[in-house]
């Protein structure tokens, strides 16, 4: 072998250490959706397994499509704020049982996936102004940190107010705190893997306080991996209205996040294969069982460790199929350990209040009936409809009706007919 042979072999060796390192990065950063969206989904009454064995499946699938199709070093993981829309809104406040969700999920990845192969995406985010999307995005945000201070009962139902703060004396609130305190300590020293070494150190505080976990040791049952949902509830309204907001949202957010990252990989070039990939990837969510998956914010840690190519996310999606043997031990972390997570998500999506135009009323105000109305009536879809509804209203009273377009009225319109609905009890 000649000496430039040599060096060739070389370079490739560690181009591919490079990269399967990268992918392990990738995988530890986001391990953590597999414990917290099987926790969020099994609100919807499936079993904590059947939605951590939904999670990894449909992770493995999309970010292995990602990586053999687009050959970007993407992570494809369930979005958190979906999730909360899928099990909160969608099940819980809609009505609509498991499979008549998936249901929704699928038309929304439908759609979603026709805007990859014409102009109605492009379409649409003209049409919907920025300032409704960035207060969807920090609406969703609160809403998470209502959610997991919730669950960790650091906050409980008052007697005399509507949330009150919880029982400091609690050994729950007790680890609940502290668990917070080290998940934030962790996440600002940028520490790798920090969310799962949170979920270490809040199993491990649970046990030392006699806090009896949540999860409970289970058997691996891989009977039902596969489900077929349900369009029993087609014919009614609020499966519709459940539709528009998950397409909105998966839209803007995958838009949002693969230019981004991208631009990070200076793979402008790649973005028609990667935004088809997320849009598949969300469709066959449906069939495994779980919200949609969109690309992970986390992967800018892959970036960072110069992930450049598909074989970065072919290892990080063989690492995720591979959880699957590891399920009874991971269904026992207690939810004070997976609480932290959804508070510290929820303040970095609600950082994007930056981007709305505040000292714009007209456009102030509809985003913070968003922001506010999201958390306040535990449904994101009402709390949209609150401010499309005002959008055109205080534009029409400012004289600025130029700012509206005819999508964003026809939408704001389906909003109205929709409470209007309601008022009269249908």
């Amino acid at each position: 072998m000649s000496y430039q042979d040599s060096m060739t072999f070389q370079d490739t060796g560690r181009k591919w250490r490079t990269e399967i390192i990268a992918g392990l990065i990738g995988y530890l950063t986001t391990f953590y959706i597999v414990v917290v969206n099987g926790t969020i989904l099994s609100e919807t009454g499936i079993s904590l397994e059947s939605g951590m064995i939904a999670t990894i499946l449909a992770s493995f699938a999309g970010t292995t499509l990602m990586g053999l199709y687009a050959k970007l070093p993407l992570i494809i993981i369930p979005g958190m704020g979906i999730n909360a829309l899928f099990a909160y809104s969608i099940v819980e406040s809609a009505g609509l049982s498991f499979q008549e969700a998936l249901a929704v999920v699928l038309v929304a990845s439908i759609l979603f996936l026709i805007t990859t192969f014409t102009k109605l995406g492009s379409l649409l985010k003209a049409a919907i102004p920025e300032s409704l999307k960035h207060a969807i995005t920090v609406g969703l945000g609160f809403f998470l940190i209502l959610i997991g201070l919730e669950k960790s009962s650091l906050i409980v139902s008052g007697e005399q107010t509507i949330i009150a703060i919880g029982d400091f004396t609690s050994p729950v609130f007790i680890v609940s705190l502290l668990t917070l305190f080290i998940a934030i300590f962790l996440f600002m020293k940028n520490i790798p893997a920090n969310f799962l070494f949170t979920m270490v150190a809040g199993t491990i505080l649970a046990f030392i306080f006699g806090v009896d976990p949540t999860g409970k040791s289970i058997h691996l049952n891989m009977d039902h991996i596969l489900f077929f949902p349900s369009f029993a509830a087609a014919d009614d309204l609020d499966f519709w209205l459940a539709v528009f907001p998950l397409t909105i949202i998966l839209i803007f957010e995958n838009m949002g996040i693969l230019h981004g990252q991208l631009h990070m990989l200076k793979r402008q070039n790649s973005y028609s294969k990667a935004y088809k990939v997320t849009a598949c990837s969300a469709l066959l969510s449906a069939f495994f069982g779980t919200s949609p998956t969109v690309s992970a914010a986390e992967n800018t840690a892959i970036i960072a460790s110069n992930g450049k190519t598909g074989r970065t996310a072919v290892t990080a999606g063989l690492l995720f199929l591979a959880t699957l043997l590891i399920i009874p031990w991971i269904s026992m972390i207690p939810s004070m350990a997976i609480s932290p997570i959804l508070i510290i998500v929820g303040v970095l999506m609600a950082q994007n209040l930056r981007n709305v135009p505040l000292d714009d009323m007209s456009e102030a105000l509809p985003a913070f009936l968003i922001v506010a109305m999201i958390p306040f009536t535990y449904s994101i879809a009402d709390g949209m409809a609150f401010g499309f509804i005002a959008y055109p209203i205080v534009k029409i009273a400012m004289g600025r009706q130029k700012d509206l377009s005819g999508i964003l009225v026809v939408i704001s319109g389906l909003f109205l007919f929709h409470f209007v609905m309601k008022i009269i009890g249908i």
